[in-house]
């Protein structure tokens, strides 16, 4: 068979900080085995199909964009194409599949927000359609965190989105005092809604974010948040993957989690008065 040595890493555009941070460790990592990177950019408005990705061109896919019940993975098993999700799990596991201890991540914020006295919580999540989106929310819930239906918004993982949702929220009779998000881009723009309302944080909104990308830690932002070890989760995903190039046959769909930790920055504090 002819090899490539070309590996297709499914991302969304990079204007988004999260997947440059992402794709940077999974290029270097699959550069130590002799395999070149080939970003390809999956968006709603324009969807990465199996026909791109089987046609030959690469001997290998990383799906990092993946929905829970994306048709995708099944297509490439059946093409026999090696691969594997990264950040992303499907309900019916089919696909070696690598992502960050989204539970765990959840139960450390929930604790902390419980200590602050916090009770009146609201959430800016990913969309559910997403095990990010879906397994970050239910976390919240699971953790006892009462997170009232009104105060609950579902957006893009985008700065935009987040900011929009954030309006809404703050924008209401009773605003929450603390608000969960997704990860840290949408936390970027409920901070920014609250900046534009002239709500102090943390004095008056509690802002919790997932991921801490470089950006969460700059001074001018402080975030508090999730860390989760990208470098670690690139290791483990091309490992995976180079168990399906080794072949013959595909590798059991397997799952594994990257543990997560807290991180406890500036805009987090306990219930106004």
């Amino acid at each position: 068979m002819r090899l490539t040595r070309r590996i297709a890493v499914v991302s969304e555009e990079l204007t988004n900080p999260y997947y440059p941070e992402l794709v940077e460790p999974l290029r270097r990592r699959l550069a130590e085995h002799d395999l070149r990177t080939v970003v390809i950019s999956d968006s709603e408005h324009r969807a990465v199909g199996v026909d791109v990705l089987a046609d030959g061109s690469y001997d290998g896919v990383v799906l990092t964009t993946c929905e829970r019940r994306s048709s995708l993975p099944r297509d490439l098993t059946e093409r026999g194409i090696p691969h594997v999700l990264v950040n992303r799990v499907l309900d019916l596991a089919e696909s070696p599949s690598c992502s960050v201890d989204n539970s765990g991540g959840t139960d450390a914020i929930a604790d902390l927000l419980a200590g602050l006295g916090h009770r009146r919580v609201g959430a800016v999540l990913g969309p559910v359609s997403t095990s990010t989106g879906r397994e970050r929310g239910a976390g919240l819930r699971l953790r006892g965190l009462r997170l009232p239906r009104e105060l609950v918004r579902r957006s893009s993982f985008g700065h935009d989105s987040g900011r929009k949702a954030g309006r809404v929220l703050l924008e209401g009779s009773e605003r929450p005092t603390a608000i969960v998000c997704g990860n840290d881009v949408i936390a970027l723009g409920v901070l920014s809604a609250a900046r534009q309302r002239g709500i102090r944080v943390p004095e008056e909104l509690t802002v919790v974010g997932f991921d801490d990308i470089p950006m969460a830690g700059w001074p001018i932002v402080d975030l508090t948040t999730v860390h989760c070890d990208l470098e670690a989760l690139a290791s483990v995903a091309v490992e995976l993957l180079l168990a399906g190039l080794a072949g013959p046959g595909l590798p059991p769909p397997v799952e594994r989690r990257i543990a997560v930790s807290l991180v406890l920055r500036g805009t987090h504090g306990p219930v106004p008065g």
